[in-house]
């Protein structure tokens, strides 16, 4: 399959979960504050905190820890302030990249952003300077467990949605960003919570890459996700799976 999971976080691509259990727990940890402190703690009635909580039961995140979170952002911890804050630049083989961070230091997390694509050959970008090759969506994924790709399919256009991609991992719903929660909400009435209900960035197009460049994207992405700060990575890389399986192995 080409395109090699190029519009899921980098993190559920390489099944690094275990191996990175606790730097995982302090990025859902941090959505899950920021969630509740921009809304009421009630996931009824919060869809980015109901959202974050899913995530966190989906590894396993202990149910105290989700809740000291939630209570952080209501003012129950910490005086930290995050702030959400985007990071656009240039990768090997000219794949645009965009990272979505939380951070309570916009100094620190730029510059470690920076270094990150400076030292795996990319380069920082000005603000808007590759947004304009994504499309703005919602995305809503579900484990293949769940349903077949048919059902998941016609489930998700009588939702509303407008795409459904589906593989061995799961079900990737895509609608426009103004209905995302009513097609949620109407998929959890069918399936459960999904994985993860959120905002992101779908490519509009692919660059495809030859070894090289794939193996030094790569290695960005990994200095990327493992920062702290940092919740999200798209990309608009496309890597065939014969050549990603050399590289994963």
């Amino acid at each position: 399959m080409a395109g090699h999971s190029q519009f899921k976080n980098i993190m559920h691509r390489k099944g690094r979960q275990d191996a990175q259990r606790s730097r995982l727990f302090a990025k859902i940890g941090r959505e899950l504050t920021v969630a509740s402190k921009m809304g009421v703690p009630d996931p009824a009635f919060n869809p980015r905190l109901r959202a974050a909580i899913t995530a966190a039961r989906a590894v396993n995140m202990p149910r105290d820890t989700i809740e000291r979170a939630v209570k952080k952002g209501q003012g129950g911890g910490d005086d930290a302030n995050y702030e959400e804050v985007r990071y656009e630049g240039f990768g090997p083989g000219g794949v645009a990249i965009i990272v979505e961070a939380l951070t309570d230091n916009r100094n620190r997390t730029a510059g470690d952003v920076r270094t990150a694509f400076g030292r795996h050959g990319g380069h920082m970008g000005e603000t808007n300077s590759v947004s304009y090759q994504f499309g703005r969506v919602g995305e809503v994924f579900y484990p293949a467990k769940v349903a077949t790709g048919d059902q998941m399919f016609e489930a998700a256009l009588e939702a509303g949605a407008d795409d459904v991609t589906s593989d061995e991992e799961g079900h990737t719903v895509y609608c426009a960003p103004e209905t995302l929660g009513a097609v949620r909400e109407a998929l959890e009435k069918k399936f459960g919570s999904p994985e993860r209900a959120k905002l992101t960035w779908k490519p509009q197009s692919t660059i495809p890459l030859d070894e090289e460049s794939a193996r030094t994207l790569l290695k960005l992405l990994d200095v990327l996700e493992d920062n702290d700060d940092v919740q999200s990575i798209v990309a608009n890389y496309e890597i065939a799976d014969e050549l990603m399986a050399r590289l994963m192995g």
